[in-house]
């Protein structure tokens, strides 16, 4: 494990004493509370012996306004550079160049045609990221790599990488040897250190209690965590839930490390700008990153990596439903503690967060789009290829539940099986403790559906709205489904549609959803709750007004 190390500055005198030349402290990292789209809260701490000059060779990457330090002592920090000592092995990925860099080597090819060169190496001090953290997704059809739109990012380890050479100065001058046509080689005198000039954390203490301790905290990017659900249905009317967490680490090393899983919406505004504080980042890279447009509701990237709500997204008749237990007050962000924790970077960590038991309800849900758009016209064809899944009509095998855990399902992929055999994977959404859930499992193929609409004959009517002329006309539609199952189902259809109900069959629910609020056509929603018998078929019809831009 390597911790940073802070050096305290040679010859300087406080109170007529001189401080040992490089004495070294530690800085560890204390807590870690990650979000699921790279981004994390860090908290750090160094004890500092008293006022001085101290140098944290390995200072953090903040996002842009949050690194804070604290103390009981007056602390200034400063980013700045030094030369220092590194280990090989900690040299962040020196090349052989480095390692061997002043020693005589007598190197032998794969080629046996070739014969071994003789030479002492000479450094090129070339340095290769380990990692790229631009975890946006590309806008506007450009590549998130785009150096105009995304400056100062990385190229990805691999992509557009040359031949690397080996350069020995012989007798005879200088020889360039292929690093991949090394067989091996005979090496005197490599160095088990290496100088870097590196940037570093300038804390100066001038007055306070001693010994003090600093505490930074800060936003960066380069740990996160995915979570997802295991929903064992091996009983009829009771599932066991079982939620889980991947944490890859590709930050830096930690040592017993408090560690928490943050859910929430993840409110960061500029999540995407690193801090002008940071040596790895320009004032023209600053201000390119405060002047890129990014969506204010798609986090950083998938909807894994943010919060869907449930009741919003798949099952918006369900409403608020109080019955859920309310959590506390105060923002809704919620931090899941998983103890004290140690990772190498690079290490991922599989740990199981909690597990509970709730009654469920076996359901086929039937899910039928809105084929028109804000105007009333059919969706054009690019839709469907662009989205198809938005327009489906699809019936779906699916669990309902109250959600059992003691704190809020953050949204993520769930795995659903039954006495031991998988049965599908799909994203289940946030939903609160206690609140109701519905999980699909796969496509209900032996419950076939079939949904039709037509206009009615001597319907048609032109209005104008706003000097915009519209053909307002009645529609009926029809849902047929038949149950080929050996089982009684209970079919949940949810009929979306554009336009003003007049009737409908079997007395649905019909709720009005928000996205019609600024539409010329409200946007509606009706759902029956239909058990079939086995070998049953139903057939339910709406008539609904829509108003068509013509």
């Amino acid at each position: 494990m390597r911790n940073l190390s802070v050096v305290l500055c040679a010859g300087l005198v406080v109170t007529g004493v001189a401080w040992p030349a490089e004495q070294e402290l530690e800085s560890r990292v204390v807590s870690i509370g990650m979000f699921k789209n790279g981004l994390a809260v860090v908290t750090r701490t160094v004890d500092v012996p008293g006022p001085g000059v101290y140098l944290v060779t390995n200072p953090p990457e903040p996002v842009h306004g949050t690194f804070w330090l604290e103390s009981d002592a007056t602390v200034e920090a400063r980013m700045t550079t030094r030369e220092l000592e590194i280990p090989v092995a900690e040299a962040g990925g020196p090349g052989l160049e480095e390692e061997w860099a002043g020693a005589t080597v007598t190197l032998y090819f794969r080629d046996a045609g070739i014969p071994p060169a003789t030479g002492t190496v000479l450094e090129t001090g070339k340095a290769t990221p380990a990692w790229n953290r631009n975890y946006q997704p590309p806008q506007y059809g450009f590549s998130p790599f785009s150096s105009w739109r995304y400056p100062d990012v990385p190229n990805p380890a691999g992509q557009g990488a040359a031949a690397h050479y080996l350069v020995l100065q012989t007798d005879r001058g200088r020889v360039y040897a292929d690093a991949s046509m090394i067989a091996y080689a005979d090496v005197a005198g490599a160095r088990d250190t290496l100088r870097q000039t590196r940037p570093v954390l300038e804390l100066t203490v001038t007055e306070g209690p001693a010994p003090a301790r600093v505490t930074m905290s800060y936003l960066t990017k380069g740990i996160a965590w995915a979570p997802s659900y295991r929903l064992d249905l091996s009983g009829k009317t009771q599932l066991t839930i079982e939620q889980a967490a991947v944490i890859k680490n590709e930050l830096e090393d930690t040592a017993d490390a408090e560690m928490y899983l943050i859910s929430g919406f993840p409110s960061v505004q500029f999540a995407h700008v690193t801090s002008p504080f940071s040596l790895n980042t320009t004032w023209t890279a600053f201000f390119q990153q405060l002047s890129q447009q990014i969506r204010p509701y798609s986090g950083l990237g998938h909807a894994a990596t943010q919060q869907a709500v449930m009741s919003n997204v798949i099952s918006p008749v369900q409403g608020i439903d109080f019955s859920a237990i309310p959590l506390g007050e105060g923002p809704d962000i919620h931090y899941q503690p998983i103890g004290r924790r140690s990772l190498k970077a690079g290490d991922a960590l599989a740990v199981q967060v909690a597990s509970a038991s709730a009654s469920c309800e076996r359901i086929v849900e039937w899910i039928v789009p809105d084929t028109r758009g804000a105007n009333g016209q059919y969706l054009p064809e690019h839709r469907y290829q662009e989205d198809p899944d938005a327009v489906r009509d699809t019936a779906w095998d699916a669990v309902r539940f109250k959600n059992p855990l003691p704190f809020p399902m953050t949204t993520g992929a769930a795995m659903i099986l039954s006495d031991g055999r998988f049965l599908g994977q799909q994203m289940c959404y946030w939903t609160n403790k206690g609140e109701s859930a519905i999980v699909h499992i796969t496509q209900a193929l032996s419950i076939r559906t079939r949904s039709t609409e037509y206009e009615m004959e001597g319907t048609r009517e032109q209005v104008y709205i706003a000097g915009q002329r519209y053909q307002k006309t009645t529609v009926k539609g029809e849902l047929t489904a038949s149950n080929h199952r050996d089982e009684p189902v209970t079919l949940l259809i949810r009929r979306r549609f554009s336009g003003e109900l007049l009737r409908a069959d079997g007395e649905p629910a019909c709720v009005l959803l928000e996205e019609g609020v600024w539409c010329v056509n409200k946007r509606n929603e009706l759902t029956w709750s239909v058990d079939l018998k086995p070998g049953q078929e139903t057939t339910l019809a709406c008539e609904y007004v829509v108003l068509v831009y013509v």
